[in-house]
């Protein structure tokens, strides 16, 4: 009699065993949307994997003492549910899939067992062989997917060559070839360091460039305004170090930025400097050139979609306008105008007649429409302020220079937020 399908199965053992390392591993794409994913750790591993669960639509639980700050950031954005604690047994309950990633053996292998036992698929990050599920290098272009799982035994199991495979084939479809991954030359003495602007968020407006330098690096300082779902294409030797600022939160110092792009360089290793927008747009850039330049380290530049005109275009707001506005001029709201730290002419501003882009500027959005009311600007002047423009999360508030401070509190607007002042706002709602 053939066996029922919810019949329970016992794990085989023996020669033919599921980790015997004789078998391949069966690819499947995992729907994951609204269904419960367990992930275990808040570290390097996860802050890489955690995009492309929140992007599936996963129902994610996170368990971890702490976090790194971009993983931290993703938490308070409602984007996962964290449960500030180690793992204990009965976590993955329910679970469809889980990521075990933890920097404790015990805890890993505890919950691999559990996972064993629960029948959840389990992907775990410091011992491949005792897992049921691995993650294939995985790149996407024109809404096709591309995963490469590594060989199953160990003279084909090496990353390296999985992410070659999937470079290749992502060129090839983005260039309409499918021509080989080009060999890397191995480098001695120290490397120059790449300062990649990302763009404003959604990872296909990365330059060209900018993706093949990324492709090609052994350690990417990644911001948390990057295109972070490109660290999931990483493969795994490649090292992220996380300089994440949380506004009013947690953040790397620039010293020590510039103090690890500096040493990973001189040991040789290819170094991506990942940042938000472009490098030189309030993003710090030249500090960073200044200290490699110091340290007599090369640097190459790749300029990025800046968010102060990509994030307004893909709110349907043009920045400049035939008949309406003949200039746009951006500037900094982390300070507030009556601050006496503050560079920027409010003045001179509120006699323009062009649009108006702040960056940085949510926390003081009411006191820098206060500052252009009362040096003259029309309190009914349109805004608008769009929150994590590009990419899936996005969303925009309209107000008036006489509401926006209010909106953006009852709204509960948080940054990144990129705000468009002017008439030109006006024409995004036609």
């Amino acid at each position: 009699m053939a066996e029922p399908d919810d019949a329970p199965r016992t794990p085989p053992t023996g020669p033919a065993g599921p980790r015997d390392g004789r078998h391949p591993a069966y690819p499947v794409g995992l729907r994951l949307s609204g269904r419960r994913v367990v992930v275990l750790g808040a570290g390097q591993v996860a802050q890489r994997r955690l995009p492309a669960l929140i992007g599936a639509g996963a129902d994610i639980v996170l368990v971890s003492p702490s976090a790194t700050p971009s993983v931290e950031a993703m938490a308070a954005a409602g984007e996962l549910r964290w449960e500030r604690r180690r793992y204990a047994e009965g976590d993955l309950a329910n679970a469809w899939y889980a990521l075990v990633a933890t920097s404790d053996p015990a805890a890993n292998a505890a919950a691999s067992a559990e996972a064993e036992r629960a029948r959840v698929w389990c992907v775990r990050s410091d011992d491949a062989q005792e897992a049921t599920a691995w993650t294939p290098a995985t790149g996407q272009e024109d809404g096709i997917t591309v995963a490469v799982l590594a060989g199953h035994d160990a003279r084909h199991r090496d990353p390296r060559r999985s992410a070659a495979v999937r470079d290749a084939v992502v060129e090839g479809l983005r260039e309409g070839t499918l021509a080989p991954a080009r060999a890397r030359t191995p480098r001695t003495g120290p490397a120059p360091v790449a300062l990649v602007g990302g763009g404003p968020g959604d990872p296909d407006l990365i330059t060209v460039r900018g993706r093949r330098l990324l492709a090609a690096a052994d350690v990417v300082v990644a911001d948390r305004l990057g295109p972070r779902d490109l660290l999931a294409e990483l493969p795994p030797h490649v090292e992220v170090i996380d300089a994440a600022k949380i506004p009013y939160g947690r953040a790397m110092a620039q010293e020590a930025i510039n103090a690890a792009l500096v040493e990973h360089a001189k040991a040789g290793r290819n170094v991506v400097r990942l940042k938000g927008g472009d490098p030189f747009v309030f993003g710090r850039g030249m500090e960073e050139v200044h200290a490699l330049a110091e340290a007599g380290i090369p640097c190459t530049v790749v300029p990025g979609i800046s968010s102060t005109i990509s994030v307004p275009g893909a709110a349907g707001i043009p920045v400049t306008h035939r008949g309406v506005a003949h200039e746009f001029t951006v500037v900094s709201g982390h300070v507030a105008p009556e601050d006496p730290r503050s560079l920027v002419d409010w003045a001179a501003l509120a006699r323009l007649t062009g649009t108006l882009v702040v960056l940085m500027g949510v926390e003081k959005i009411g006191a820098i429409a206060a500052a252009l009311v009362s040096h003259g600007k029309d309190p009914a002047t349109p805004v608008a302020l769009v929150q994590e423009g590009t990419t899936a999360a996005q969303r925009r508030v309209d107000a008036t220079l006489a509401t926006v401070g209010e909106r953006a509190r009852a709204e509960a607007v948080r940054p990144p937020a990129v705000i468009v002042i002017g008439d030109v706002v006006a024409l995004g709602n036609g």
